[in-house]
């Protein structure tokens, strides 16, 4: 029941928010310039995504179980989307936004959510807790310290490459929390012990409470009613990341939700250094860039990655782990030979047409 409630109360509130706050950043002129992007349209409200944490911080107060890791996520996802929306407004340096990350995930690493160890598709388990220090009473693990802030840092700036397609971040968002809320649903029914129970309620309600929020955001975002920015990837890539740690850490399940751009993102930077430039430069070289760079519409693009997805969020639910890697290995060639893929493609379009 709490669940149904909270469904509908996020569903309805984010439609209602969305529809004021647009009204007011029109009214103080806090739209974008189509211009700078090509886009032939009338300017519309940037980092309205604000607004998705308020919600957020709303629903989550009635239904979600208050707790020190809710607390947490609060304070850190106000701190985040506070220093997100200057940055939309402002375009603060990548290097200040890198440090400023790496603060912040730190912190929260010190602060209690944290990775400890990370089992992997062949049934290791890697402990991280090895090597410390301390500092007075508080001691620090080194590896899992470092280990937290690349995890953070990775999802946030793959999640955050993904919005330049309307529609495309908010879709992979939405689709991720509800494969995290289905996951914890079956195990939900497989355990009964008391604190299995109430970590899988607790998550399960975070979960589908920022599916339904994000499902009018993507109607609006697919439409181009209004843009995500950073406002609205950096604390989704904050509430993603974190999902994954406090549910047993489960880093490997996120990231299976999150194959197509996980890959990517590594393919970029490693492409970027090997052409010997900045990995924090911003250029036309994603997925979606090189999709467009063939001349495909927005629209088959979304359609490409939507199928893409589907497919291999499918796998986190059904496929074993040797079936996994098979999967993981197709997503590589995917993500790299995509150009020569869409070629293909578009040939056996003509022949079959002829």
């Amino acid at each position: 029941m709490i669940i149904i409630f909270a469904f509908l109360s996020s569903l309805l509130l984010s439609f209602v928010f969305i529809e004021i706050f647009k009204r007011l950043f029109k009214k103080v002129n806090i739209l974008d310039n189509p211009k700078k992007y090509w886009k032939k349209r009338d300017p519309v409200p940037y980092s309205m995504w604000v607004i998705f944490y308020i919600v957020f911080l709303i629903i989550s107060f009635f239904f979600v179980d208050h707790n020190s890791k809710l607390y947490l996520i609060w304070t850190f996802g106000l701190i985040i989307t506070i220093i997100s929306f200057f940055d939309d407004l402002f375009d603060v340096n990548p290097k200040i936004r890198l440090i400023v990350q790496i603060i912040i995930w730190a912190t929260i690493w010190i602060t209690s959510i944290k990775i400890g160890y990370v089992s992997n598709i062949f049934w290791w388990t890697f402990d991280l807790q090895t090597h410390s220090f301390f500092i007075w009473w508080l001691q620090i693990f080194t590896i899992p310290l470092i280990f937290t802030i690349i995890w953070y840092v990775f999802i946030f700036n793959s999640l955050n490459w993904t919005d330049w397609i309307p529609g495309n971040t908010s879709w992979i968002s939405a689709i991720s929390f509800f494969i995290i809320f289905l996951l914890w649903l079956i195990l939900f029914y497989r355990d009964n012990y008391e604190w299995w129970v109430d970590n899988a309620i607790f998550i399960m309600t975070m979960a589908i409470s920022i599916v339904w929020i994000l499902v009018p955001f993507w109607f609006y975002d697919v439409k181009e009613r209004i843009l995500m920015w950073d406002s609205g990837t950096m604390f989704l890539g904050f509430m993603l990341a974190t999902l994954a740690i406090i549910s047993g850490w489960k880093i490997a399940t996120v990231l299976v939700v999150f194959w197509i751009y996980s890959v990517d993102a590594i393919y970029v930077l490693v492409r970027r250094i090997l052409n010997k430039k900045s990995p924090l430069k911003k250029d036309f070289t994603h997925l979606h860039h090189r999709l467009l760079d063939k001349w495909l519409t927005n629209k088959q693009i979304l359609t490409l990655i939507y199928s893409l997805s589907f497919f291999f969020w499918v796998t986190a639910l059904f496929l074993d782990r040797k079936w996994k890697i098979v999967v993981f290995c197709i997503i590589i060639f995917v993500v790299i030979f995509i150009n020569s893929i869409v070629d293909k493609v578009k040939k056996w379009r003509k022949l079959i047409h002829k």
